[in-house]
Order: structure tokens, then C-alpha cells, then sequence
């Protein structure tokens, strides 16, 4: 694959609507630790996200609200949940879930952010094979 500065080295790019793009990106780095990569006018911010990248785009003018509330959430990998967790509450993030330790192996917590996307923050806790807890490995 040809590589291009111009957007982000990830294979997966989520891409969320927000009101203002401005803000949503001040927010997101502030709360949750994300930082700007690019700024495309101020319609578009490319965001570092570990080693992956997120992209928070201007809302259409036929799009009301993020609509994401059914059904969509963006899982993120973190050091320290309790401590995204923390720096999450402070900036004003709504906790849906409370950090929580899973059989799979994974320490994680829901946050909801100002403009109403789910996010799932993860924090690797123990290497866990699927079959432990009930799940099928295809392809690891």
C-alpha cells in the first residue's frame, strides 16, 4: 500500500460528526488523551489515537445530532483504565460503565462525550485464550 502523509498510516479510520470540529477535537484531547495529527480548514481534524487515528468531521446539514447512540461505540486500547477513567470524569466525559474487569482479560469503561458518542476504553490486563471464556478462535 502507497503511503500519504495526507491521512493517517491506520487500516481502520472511524469517522465521527460533531457539531463544531474545533471543540470536539479540543475535547477529545483533552479528555481523552487523543492529539491532533492534521487540520483540514475547519471542517475535518485528523486525531493520533495511540497507534491508530480518528477523524472528527463537521456535521451535514441533514444530520441533527451525532445519532450514534444505537448501536455504535468506539473501542480504544489505554495503558490505565481507572486512570483514562479519571482524566475522562475531570473534562466532563459521562460514565456510563465504571471501569470492570472481564473474564477475556480486559479492564474496561464506557464514556459518553459532550456531543453523545459511546466510546469503550480497554486496558489489557491478563492474555486470555478465547476458549477460557467461552469464545471460538478463527484466526488468531
Amino acid at each position: 500500500m502507497l503511503s500519504n502523509r495526507s491521512i493517517p498510516r491506520a487500516t481502520v479510520i472511524p469517522v465521527l460528526a460533531y457539531p463544531d470540529v474545533s471543540q470536539a477535537a479540543a475535547w477529545l484531547c483533552d479528555a481523552f488523551g487523543f492529539s491532533v495529527r492534521l487540520r483540514i480548514g475547519n471542517h475535518r481534524v485528523q486525531l493520533n489515537v495511540g497507534d491508530g487515528a480518528l477523524v472528527v468531521r463537521e456535521m451535514r446539514e441533514n444530520e441533527t445530532s451525532a445519532g450514534l447512540g444505537v448501536g455504535f461505540s468506539v473501542t480504544i486500547r489505554v495503558a490505565d483504565a481507572d486512570a483514562h477513567c479519571n482524566r475522562a470524569k475531570v473534562h466532563g466525559a459521562r460514565i456510563a460503565q465504571e471501569p470492570v474487569t472481564h473474564s477475556y482479560g480486559e479492564r474496561q469503561y464506557n464514556a459518553i462525550d459532550f456531543a453523545g458518542h459511546s466510546w469503550t476504553f480497554s486496558q489489557s490486563v491478563a492474555d486470555v485464550h478465547p476458549q477460557e471464556w467461552g469464545g471460538t478462535a478463527e484466526q488468531l
